[in-house]
């Protein structure tokens, strides 16, 4: 893991630290706003790419799942119930996530 880390900063410093220095000299506050937004979170996007690849539409199946479920029942006695459905409805997925191995 941080000889990944040390590869995802070389990446941050080779290219995204040129286009940064390009968008914070632009005159467009838009862009400004979006370049520190990046800078901000620089470290996390770049080990999406390079280690991860898990992408948001993952999240958005199991939240429809969740919201097909509260649909389904119209209304919970308790938030235990609400919790119980959800494990229920999301349990029949064959989740296969790796975490990224620690060297």
């Amino acid at each position: 893991m941080r000889c990944n880390l040390c590869f995802l900063q070389v990446c941050w410093n080779n290219y995204l630290e040129a286009w940064y220095d390009w968008a914070v000299r632009s005159q467009l506050q838009p862009i400004k706003e979006v370049a520190k937004t990046i800078k901000d979170h620089a470290q996390g996007i770049l080990r999406w790419w390079f280690v991860s690849k898990i992408t948001n539409g993952f999240l958005e199946g199991i939240n429809s799942l969740i919201q097909a479920s509260k649909r389904k029942a119209r209304g919970y006695r308790s938030i235990k119930n609400y919790v119980s459905m959800i494990y229920a409805t999301v349990n029949k997925l064959d989740i296969k996530v790796e975490p990224p191995q620690a060297k």
